[in-house]
């Protein structure tokens, strides 16, 4: 399940259709007192309005808490079809953010003792990894977390360069691993790959005895009451109120993708989410309270990410990645794309500010791509300055 490789922006048509786009939309200050610092973000206006008018985005919307409190901000349109303007609230598919929930489990299960991070794959699935010079004895769990693993990622072989004829079709873990195994090796060291998290799920199915979703729901959704949080499994339709979701054709068409079977993305990339659930589970994650110091302290610990899959100056953790800020410090959090046009990012900065970002169409530009990271940046730095 890709994030948003700059490389593959490129790689993209840069037609769209220019559709006329809704004037931001931005929340007061939830305290009178704080009116003079914390609005109207204007910075975070002109982002917007970057990625909806000059990039031909259907639709962006922001949703930061910090000592502003809760304040929110969108741009564009949610649903084509009806002309309703997008908002903070509707759920969309997360993408890769769904990694760090897997993540996150497999680490209380290390704090348990039922695994180790620095034990072999084999040992827990032997024979899993075990084709064309890959051997599962020589990878770790730590590994497969980083990216490290040097396996390659399914995503990767030819078929998946038109994903959208696979949409429809069901898709079970052991047949893409499989498949990625027939794939020549990474060059890189640090290589993004699905592969590494759909291992992953069927390692904590084997420690639990739970198919990997529902162990996830069980230590984390539903203990942090993520009501719009939900594993999509083979439905096509996302269920309840929702953003429609839009790519670009081979032709220059922008094309409804929102019905789409995430089988193919598992425990690395289906989960359906909304903005408000993913700064309660970033801000519960990074706070400490779903994991111990030691596991979140390992799951923090990074090595750097090839700029080509991720963007520059990126790191990646345990599941978790690091980026600069340009107002200082960095931001912890993930980010995912879906190849029907969803995109989620949740972030959360110094002093424990959080925002999470979406958009219902895939930037298909290099330019767009770096309009989205300087969304994310002004929308943290807007909450970071509020309070110096």
């Amino acid at each position: 399940m890709a994030t948003f490789p700059l490389k593959s922006a490129l790689a993209l048509s840069v037609a769209a259709l220019v559709l006329a786009s809704a004037p931001a939309a931005l929340a007061r200050p939830s305290s009178p007192g704080l009116a003079g610092r914390c609005g109207p973000h204007h910075g975070v206006r002109r982002a917007l309005t970057e990625l909806t008018t000059d990039d031909h985005i259907t639709g962006a919307s922001v949703l930061a808490d910090g000592p502003c409190g809760r304040w929110t901000a969108a741009a564009g349109t949610a649903d084509l079809g009806t002309g309703r303007p997008m908002n903070t609230t509707d759920r969309l598919r997360v993408g890769s953010v769904t990694k760090t929930f897997t993540a996150t489990v497999v680490l209380q299960l290390a704090a348990e003792h039922r695994l180790s991070l620095d034990a072999a794959v084999g040992h827990y699935l032997p024979g899993l990894i075990d084709a064309h010079g890959y051997d599962g004895r020589r990878i770790t769990v730590r590994q497969l977390l980083r990216h490290t693993s040097g396996l390659p990622d399914y995503l990767d072989a030819p078929e998946w360069e038109h994903p959208e004829r696979s949409r429809y079709r069901r898709f079970a873990p052991g047949e893409l691993i499989g498949r990625a195994l027939e794939l020549p090796r990474p060059r890189q060291r640090w290589h993004y790959a699905t592969t590494n998290y759909l291992v992953l799920g069927l390692l904590v199915q084997k420690v639990t005895g739970h198919r990997p979703e529902d162990e996830i729901s069980r230590r984390v959704i539903r203990p942090l009451w993520l009501r719009d949080t939900y594993w999509p499994g083979d439905g096509t339709r996302i269920q309840g109120p929702h953003s429609q979701s839009y790519f670009t054709s081979d032709d220059g068409r922008r094309v409804d993708g929102t019905d789409w079977n995430m089988s193919f993305g598992g425990v690395g990339g289906a989960l359906v989410s909304t903005q408000g659930d993913l700064t309660r589970f970033a801000t519960a994650l990074l706070g400490g309270r779903l994991l111990p110091a030691a596991e979140l302290t390992e799951m923090k610990r990074t090595v750097a990410a090839d700029p080509d899959r991720l963007w520059p100056g990126a790191r990646y953790g345990l599941g978790l990645i690091s980026s600069p800020l340009t107002c200082g410090g960095v931001w912890w959090g993930h980010g995912g794309t879906v190849p029907g046009g969803h995109r989620a990012l949740v972030a959360v900065g110094p002093g424990g500010h959080s925002v999470a970002v979406a958009l219902n169409q895939v930037p298909d530009s290099l330019q767009a791509e770096l309009d989205f990271q300087n969304l994310v940046d002004t929308s943290l730095c807007a909450t970071e300055r509020s309070s110096a």
